[in-house]
């Protein structure tokens, strides 16, 4: 099948390039001539893991990238709408999604044919037929549900393991105008061969995707809360409580030779200085105003947000229990990216943290393995030394803050016992055993 992907971001270009190693041929759309000509040279704008080799596996072959819209949309059989949806403070921006819908559908004037037009960004509930579909009408003069179909196909992927959640994926939710738009999009996912395909209509397939992530988020702020308990209470250790809570055979089953599964959802029901990215602040914020927009208000979902804005002041609040004045104090700060396998920094708890130090007057030396350069612009200027390892970030130190899960921080102990003077460690994400080293501070402990 031919597909063009319009956005080239997160999202389009994940699901761009497996589907091109996938064997469908693939056209890969975006206004930025800087980002085409990268990816037509094998070379990915963004990092995550295993992108770089799919692209060099594919580009020239099954896969190309254009600034060109309209000869994409008019060489291909569906386009995937992969654009970015930010929140501006009160709703989703729908612009961009607008104008690519505008586009696509002024390509559609004059093409002869069906087309089926997939939204792949995440929209709140109605947006696909609200919005799109009679944005497509509008600029082709044809008719939806005749001359071309709409969709709407959520994407389920974690930052730091999209290729493998893409490839190997536990659902596809195909919601679709019709059953002639939902045969299409069976047919491009042919090659996902035995997985649980769920087929429904544009709106359910929205609100699939936002209660997915609500559900995760509303997860974590719950083992916070509970840590933040802990910590209040003394004498217990939420790393314990939340061992307890896992052993449920509900939430890790035992099989019949007595082994027992864990599944990774249970990673959600872990205390941590709190979760960002580009899905759950700005999904969840996203929910609740569409809800109190339907008059329905939601309660819950605003205390998930209220206790993860809250939730980086905790590791400020263990440092001050050592150090009640910040200035002058060094303090070395593994990770910037808000969780590992990945270099975005966006609504990363670092962010608020490294900022209420600068602002305090504390000499940072910061490390992270891949985000380094997303966190200068981040931090735009302000006195931050970059340091390029661990060793070269733990020098001189009083205070040690993890606040990313990287692989490489878990021999942390052992460089800390190397130093002179063993600062406080502050653990963010409890990677490090509490007894591993001499003075240790941990998120619900």
């Amino acid at each position: 099948m031919k597909v063009s992907v319009v956005g080239t971001g997160y999202v389009g270009l994940v699901s761009g390039v497996c589907l091109a190693e996938k064997g469908h041929e693939v056209i890969c759309v975006d206004n930025d001539a800087e980002k085409v000509e990268k990816i037509n040279a094998g070379k990915s704008p963004i990092y995550e893991e295993g992108l770089d080799d799919l692209l060099t596996n594919n580009i020239g072959q099954r896969l190309t990238a254009t600034t060109d819209l309209r000869s994409a949309v008019l060489d291909s059989d569906v386009s995937l709408l992969a654009v970015g949806t930010p929140f501006n403070g009160s709703e989703i921006d729908l612009t961009y999604v607008r104008q690519v819908a505008k586009d696509i559908g002024s390509a559609l004037r004059d093409k002869p044919g069906y087309h089926v037009v997939i939204v792949k960004s995440t929209v709140v509930p109605g947006t696909t037929d609200t919005e799109v579909l009679p944005l497509l009408e509008e600029f082709s003069g044809k008719k939806a549900g005749v001359d071309f179909g709409v969709g709407m196909n959520p994407e389920f992927l974690r930052e730091g393991a999209a290729i493998d959640d893409f490839m190997n994926p536990d659902r596809i939710v195909l919601g679709g105008m019709d059953e002639r738009t939902h045969a299409v999009m069976a047919d491009l996912y042919a090659p996902f061969a035995g997985v649980d395909v769920l087929k429904t209509n544009n709106k359910t397939a929205e609100m699939i995707k936002y209660t997915s992530n609500s559900l995760l988020a509303t997860l974590i702020s719950f083992s916070n809360e509970i840590g933040n308990l802990c910590s209040a209470l003394g004498d217990i250790d939420a790393l314990e409580v939340m061992k307890g809570v896992h052993l449920d055979k509900r939430l890790s089953p035992i099989l019949e030779d007595g082994t027992r599964v864990t599944p990774a959802i249970t990673t959600y029901l872990e205390a941590g200085c709190g979760f960002g990215g580009s899905c759950f602040p700005k999904d969840v914020k996203a929910l609740i105003s569409h809800g109190e927009a339907a008059s329905q208000p939601m309660p819950l979902l605003n205390a998930v947000i209220d206790i993860n804005r809250e939730q980086p002041g905790q590791v400020l609040d263990r440092l001050s229990k050592h150090f009640p004045e910040h200035e002058g104090l060094n303090v070395a700060v593994l990770g910037l990216a808000f969780k590992p396998g990945t270099d975005d920094m966006r609504e990363s708890p670092a962010i608020p943290i490294v900022n209420k130090l600068v602002e305090n007057g504390a000499k940072i030396r910061a490390y992270d393995p891949i985000a380094q350069e997303e966190a200068r612009k981040v931090f735009n200027g302000a006195d931050i030394t970059y340091c390029e390892s661990v060793p070269e970030t733990l020098a001189d130190a009083d205070a040690v803050l993890l606040l990313t899960r990287w692989d490489e921080f878990s021999t942390l102990p052992e460089e800390l016992g190397k130093l002179e003077k063993e600062p406080v460690l502050i653990d963010g994400r409890r990677m490090i055993p509490r007894y591993a080293v001499s003075t240790y501070e941990g998120i619900g402990l």
